[in-house]
C-alpha cells in the first residue's frame, strides 16, 4: 500500500480537524478585517433548490459549529425540514477556505438563552420585532414594530422569543483548502467515520487535486 493511500484511509483522532480548524481561525481573528467569525450557510428548500447567505458563527468545538436565526425565516424552515446544511468560510487576507457539511440539531435552550441575553438590548428587541423572511410593506412597518417591542419591555429582562434559538452543524465532512502558486492549491477532506476509540468515532483524510 502506498504512503498516499494508507494517509487516506488511516482512521485520525476525533478532534483533529477541529484543532486545525482552532488554529486557522485565531490567525484569521488576527488578519481578517472584518467578522472573521463570517460564514456562507447553504440550505435547500422543499423543490431542492439551494439557497445560501451569509450568518456569524457564535460558537464552535467538538460537537459542531453554532449560529442563532429565527427559525421562522427562510434558512430556518428550510433547516428543520431536513436537518442538514452546509458551510463556507473565506478568510481572503490568508487565502484561505473551510467547508462543513453535516447534519444539524437544536441548541438546547439554556444555550439559546444564555448567547440571547448576552447579545445588547436592541438586538433582542430586533428578535421580537422583525417578522424575518416575511414582506415587509415599508421601513415605518419595521420601526414601528420596534417601537412597540422597545415600550413593551422597556423595564427588566427581554425573554427570548420561543421562535429564536440556534442551530449546530455536526460535520460528516470538513475541507481545508490553502492557496498555492500556479493554483496548484492544497485541499485535504476529512470524512467522519463511526469506526473509532471515542463516542464521536474518527476521520478519515484524505488529499485532493486542486
Amino acid at each position: 500500500m502506498s504512503t498516499e493511500t494508507a494517509e487516506s484511509t488511516a482512521l485520525h483522532p476525533w478532534g483533529e480537524p477541529f484543532r486545525q480548524f482552532e488554529a486557522w481561525y485565531a490567525e484569521a481573528a488576527k488578519s481578517e478585517p472584518n467578522d472573521p467569525n463570517s460564514m456562507a450557510l447553504a440550505t435547500a428548500g422543499a423543490d431542492g433548490m439551494p439557497s445560501v447567505r451569509m450568518v456569524l458563527l457564535k460558537g464552535h468545538d467538538e460537537r459542531g459549529f453554532i449560529f442563532y436565526t429565527n427559525y421562522e425565516s427562510r434558512k430556518g424552515r428550510q433547516i428543520l425540514a431536513s436537518m442538514k446544511a452546509a458551510l463556507l468560510f473565506h478568510w481572503k487576507s490568508l487565502r484561505r477556505q473551510v467547508r462543513v457539511e453535516g447534519e444539524v440539531e437544536s441548541v438546547t435552550g439554556a444555550e439559546a438563552d444564555e448567547y440571547f441575553h448576552s447579545r445588547p438590548k436592541a438586538s433582542q428587541i430586533g428578535a421580537w420585532a422583525s417578522q424575518q423572511s416575511r414582506p415587509l410593506k415599508g421601513r415605518f412597518e419595521l420601526e414601528a414594530r420596534v417601537a412597540q417591542f422597545t415600550a413593551k419591555y422597556a423595564i427588566g429582562q427581554v425573554p427570548r422569543p420561543a421562535y429564536w434559538s440556534g442551530f449546530r452543524i455536526k460535520p460528516v465532512l470538513i475541507e481545508f483548502w490553502e492557496d498555492r502558486p500556479f493554483r496548484l492549491h492544497d485541499r485535504t477532506v476529512y470524512h467522519r467515520s463511526e469506526a473509532g476509540p471515542g463516542p464521536e468515532g474518527g476521520w478519515t483524510v484524505e488529499k485532493l487535486f486542486p
